[in-house]
């Protein structure tokens, strides 16, 4: 962990789901793979989809398969058929429900921001049951995709509090360049597609490989 010695206590903070609250990176690779397979088209590298992951998925895809532009539809179907029958498993990250459950209980606001659709979002806010700790959320439904602030803007809207008292919580490049967009801090979690380097590129305040370091970071007191 990157050590901050004056983190200012924020009003809001704002997690990304895939790889940030849920280990679901595995599954939406297995789900991109299997989509293109079907088609009889070439999947790309488990790597090179993991860098799609934050985006809408129409953006995902247009990105992965340039030279498949007529089956961009059937990708995406395929996608979501396969999200709804592959059984790789996605856990909740160690901790996650104590956190929140501790911001919340110290009067900090909790919202998500995330490049899944709304029903996905809806449908694990609820087999989660997380969705009581969370007073706004925003999908790629909702706003203009990741990596442009517009998610964030709406939440900030919402809920009334200014970008210098809200941080954004993500495990991607694309999660810290929404927010560096938007004028809010940062901080980069190890867990889900890329590293402290990467993430550092976007100048978080701080990047955390648990959520028992991330508690240490927002609630130094608890």
């Amino acid at each position: 962990m990157i050590a901050v010695s004056s983190l200012k206590k924020y009003k809001l903070v704002i997690f990304d789901w895939d790889g940030t609250v849920m280990d679901s990176i595995t599954k939406i690779v297995n789900c991109i793979r299997s989509s293109a397979v079907a088609l009889n088209i070439e999947p790309p590298s488990n790597e090179v989809t993991k860098s799609i992951i934050g985006l809408s998925l129409d953006k995902a895809i247009a990105v992965l398969f340039p030279l498949h532009r007529a089956q961009h539809q059937a990708l995406i179907s395929g996608y979501k058929q396969h999200y709804q029958t592959d059984t790789t498993a996605t856990p909740l990250f160690a901790d996650v429900e104590k956190v929140l459950l501790a911001l919340q209980h110290s009067g900090i606001i909790l919202a998500v921001a995330t490049g899944k659709g709304r029903a996905g979002l809806d449908r694990l806010l609820h087999q989660s049951e997380l969705g009581h700790y969370f007073s706004a959320t925003r999908s790629s439904d909702d706003a203009s995709s990741k990596p442009s602030p517009d998610m964030l803007f709406q939440l900030l809207a919402e809920l009334g509090i200014s970008a210098d008292e809200a941080v954004m919580i993500g495990d991607t490049k694309i999660d810290m360049a929404m927010a560096q967009a938007a004028g809010m801090d940062s901080i980069g979690v190890t867990m889900g597609v890329h590293n402290a380097k990467q993430l550092s590129e976007f100048n978080p305040i701080a990047t955390v490989d648990s959520y028992q370091q991330l508690q240490q970071l927002l609630l130094p007191e608890h």
